[in-house]
């Protein structure tokens, strides 16, 4: 493979070849496909696709974050993305601390939770010194345990004390960036609407709960590579200590390069990795029809 070929695998894998997603069935194929991805481009850019970048079908000029506000594209790209939410094709996660939507598939959901979910979704958070929550966090979180499907503006109603949004907004991202909760639709009158994901998801939490770090790393770091076709270990690496310290993505990465389940391809003068593809099985020969034996019965 080619640095070239290499470019024009990702194009069509991401959708930037002026081949757009639009539809449901299309956005569905496409997630299942590249495993997860970012709603906008984000800076530094991991090495992944964006959801707006298939729905506009090129990487040229697309929206940020920040200006999707402004951007017509990103708008109908966000319509799109919460019916796959609301189809449970997909779910919400928080990769980072920008306010950009992060997209996983549901196939791939239940190894991302294994590494960031809680294990024992269905107790509810607790405040304290040594805790990640604070006191607000817990009161949402019951609130939306109780009253959920909930947008914010009714939250804040419920919670009473009269939170600020921007202390409100501090304390669903606690709970959004363990998996607590997740956003599970949206209308223009009251904007997102939120549930606990035990509740929304409860296959996909059981299953990610029985999977090991292990597993579920192995998992994640094959389908990355699937996304992108090839990368070099430290795009492997960069992208899941998100998730987990870097050391144990190395060690993961040399088992499955033991097991001879990923293997090194070399590009120019590059050495990149990917997933082993398949043996290839040549069909059993024919035989020679001449050198076949024909039976003559006596006379």
């Amino acid at each position: 493979m080619t640095e070239a070929e290499l470019q024009q695998a990702r194009i069509e894998n991401w959708h930037l070849n002026g081949n757009p997603v639009r539809t449901l069935d299309e956005a569905r194929t496409f997630i299942e496909k590249v495993g997860f991805c970012p709603m906008y481009p984000a800076r530094p850019m991991p090495l992944l696709p964006t959801f707006v970048g298939a729905w506009v079908g090129t990487d040229d000029k697309l929206p940020t974050w920040q200006h999707a506000f402004a951007d017509p594209r990103a708008q109908a790209a966000s319509e799109l993305m919460v019916r796959l939410l609301r189809d449970k094709s997909a779910y919400e996660a928080k990769l980072s601390d920008e306010n950009n939507n992060f997209l996983v598939a549901a196939s791939v959901f239940p190894y991302f939770y294994s590494l960031v979910g809680d294990r024992n979704p269905k107790q509810p958070p607790k405040a304290g010194s040594r805790s990640e929550y604070c006191q607000l966090a817990c009161d949402a979180f019951e609130v939306i345990r109780r009253e959920g499907p909930i947008s914010k503006p009714k939250l804040q109603e419920r919670i009473g004390g009269d939170p600020s949004l921007a202390a409100l907004d501090r304390a669903m991202v606690e709970l959004w960036s363990k998996l607590r909760i997740t956003r599970v639709d949206y209308n223009p009158a009251e904007g997102a609407f939120w549930d606990v994901l035990y509740r929304w998801a409860p296959e996909a939490v059981g299953e990610g709960i029985g999977h090991s770090v292990g597993v579920a790393l192995s998992a994640l770091i094959s389908k990355y590579l699937d996304g992108v076709v090839a990368a070099e270990p430290a795009d492997v690496e960069s992208f899941l200590s998100h998730l987990v310290p870097r050391s144990r993505v190395k060690e993961a990465i040399n088992a499955l390069l033991g097991a001879r389940e990923l293997s090194f391809i070399h590009i120019g003068n590059r050495s990149l990795i990917q997933v082993t593809p398949p043996k290839l099985e040549l069909p059993a020969p024919k035989s020679d029809p001449r050198r076949t034996r024909i039976a003559v019965r006596p006379r």
